[in-house]
């Protein structure tokens, strides 16, 4: 697989090259964010593992937090795994008229990146008075007075993940357009 930013020229000078740089460095962060995630899961899972053998006691919202967790993990990491080209893809024919017909090649690696905004504009757009309600209404999950945990931050984190990929997608599709630049007809853009 092929790492997006490898090799292509910034199109749109400094102020795009920074913008992409912060959009670089919120997209890792938010992957390592979840990266701890997974490690908090995999110990709270195993310290409920070994206090429901050992000890006749176990820890009271596991399962809660395991099912919040996972939507919250795949947002935190979706960003990243698209800019370095870790998603499932099909991209035979793609790379194919890319070399062989560089200016068609390129539109279609546009189409398919606005595309991509496009379907996480629709998650955004919906995800959004979710985080609301979620936010305004107090929504939690698990039983009280046992465990409850509020809903909101898992929300907050899907909206961010889909407004930090869309960013992405429009940056791909942009080195796409850009006129002039040969580096982005040298670097196969991925294809989701």
């Amino acid at each position: 697989m092929t790492d997006r930013n490898s090799g292509a020229s910034p199109p749109g000078g400094a102020l795009f090259t920074l913008l992409a740089s912060l959009l670089d460095r919120a997209l890792s962060s938010l992957n390592a964010l979840g990266s701890l995630w997974i490690f908090f899961i995999m110990a709270l899972v195993n310290a409920d593992v070994f206090g429901r053998t050992f000890f006749l006691a176990p820890i009271d919202g596991v399962n809660e937090m395991i099912e919040l967790s996972l939507v919250g993990i795949v947002f935190l990491q979706l960003g990243d795994a698209t800019q370095h080209g870790r998603l499932t893809r099909s991209d035979g024919f793609f790379n194919f008229m890319l070399r062989s017909k560089p200016r068609i090649g390129r539109r279609m690696g546009a189409f398919f990146d606005l595309l991509g905004a496009f379907f996480m504009g629709l998650i955004l757009w919906g995800s959004t008075p979710l985080l609301i309600e979620a936010w305004g209404g107090d929504h939690y999950v698990g039983q009280e007075g046992v465990f409850t945990a509020p809903v909101w931050p898992v929300k907050l984190v899907i909206v961010i993940g889909c407004f930090l990929t869309f960013l992405l997608f429009l940056v791909f599709a942009w080195r796409y357009l850009r006129p002039g630049d040969s580096k982005a007809s040298e670097t196969p853009d991925m294809v989701v």
